[in-house]
């Protein structure tokens, strides 16, 4: 007797597939014809049916894709976290170490302690790039990154000219910023944009082989990093997120809206439903507290809610969070 091969639902096998497709089609198949697909059940793409645990019925692909999406998006924020709070943690170690003598490891990264210092040192790894993946989240200091603009758009038209690749995540509250729009109407050449509800904190990677990352929340200070397994580390975060996301240049795609509801309504109602609070929630999507206000408003008339509380018995009760986001 064969063993089926261990696999993910993204490496769905050529019987798995065909098996789903026919389930899908008739609405239901036997036990006994799981035996060319038993992954199907292991995916979450199949289950007993009610009636009679004999009968498999399938899980609606919308409904198997959202929850694939979602734990895939849990354990990319899982591993998210802990990148932050390693380097909370060892940031102040570092700095207790300046002025010994570098060795292999500690020379790996350095600490930039001035918005001079990390622009000098993104100019100097970008000066003979050919590829740059970087992540913008909305912050506090978009006016600061607003200013750097022209300088900004030197160095990656620069990039852009020797051949090169860039491709950058924002949030989807970023897709229509005016000066967001007006640096890609300016860059000519191989670049990219894509947009997610959420994203990290800001992350710059150069030729896959030095990152700059903020050091928790102090202003001006970033760490520059260049130990190959963290460079890998943030280079698979990014890949995973990007696939996520939707194009916003140079093809733009709109977010989908699904039975009226959008992907950002969606995005609020999740987090309401974790019980954030509205300054929260427009911290968290990159919004203001009164636009985010607004959208709950927006949300709380549709769904007929009269109370903060009765809005997510509500949204629960909807199923939009069993939606595709």
């Amino acid at each position: 007797m064969t063993l089926h091969p261990e696999h993910r639902a993204e490496d769905l096998c050529p019987a798995g597939t065909q098996l789903y497709e026919q389930a899908l089609r008739k609405g239901r198949i036997h036990i006994e014809d799981l035996a060319p697909a038993p992954c199907l059940v292991d995916c979450g793409l199949l289950h007993p049916t009610v009636e009679d645990s004999n009968w498999l019925e399938p899980v609606a692909p919308i409904v198997a894709l959202h929850e694939l999406l979602r734990a895939s998006e849990e354990r990319i924020a899982s591993e998210w976290r802990r990148k932050e709070r390693l380097a909370g943690t060892f940031a102040p170690l570092m700095r207790i170490s300046t002025g010994r003598p570098a060795t292999a490891d500690t020379s790996a990264n350095r600490l930039l302690s001035s918005s001079q210092q990390i622009n000098q040192a993104i100019s100097r790894a970008m000066a003979e790039a050919q590829e740059a993946l970087s992540v913008q989240p909305v912050t506090h200091k978009s006016q600061v990154h607003e200013a750097a603009q022209p300088v900004s758009l030197d160095r990656d038209q620069a990039l852009l000219d020797r051949g090169g690749r860039i491709r950058t995540l924002y949030q989807h509250t970023q897709r229509h910023v005016p000066f967001v729009i007006a640096r890609y109407e300016q860059l000519k050449g191989d670049v990219e944009a894509r947009t997610l509800d959420e994203v990290t904190d800001r992350l710059i990677v150069i030729d896959r082989s030095v990152a700059f990352i903020p050091v928790s929340n102090t202003p001006a200070v970033a760490l520059e990093v260049r130990h190959p397994a963290l460079i890998a580390f943030f280079v698979t975060t990014f890949e995973r997120l990007w696939r996520l996301a939707t194009p916003m240049y140079p093809e733009a795609v709109q977010p989908p809206s699904l039975n009226g509801v959008t992907p950002r309504q969606r995005a609020i109602a999740a987090l309401l439903v974790e019980g954030h609070t509205d300054a929260a929630i427009a911290d968290r999507l990159g919004m203001n507290i009164r636009t985010a206000r607004v959208h709950i408003a927006k949300l709380a008339a549709a769904l007929g809610s009269e109370s903060r509380a009765q809005l997510g018995y509500l949204i629960g009760q909807s199923g939009i969070l069993d939606q595709e986001g």
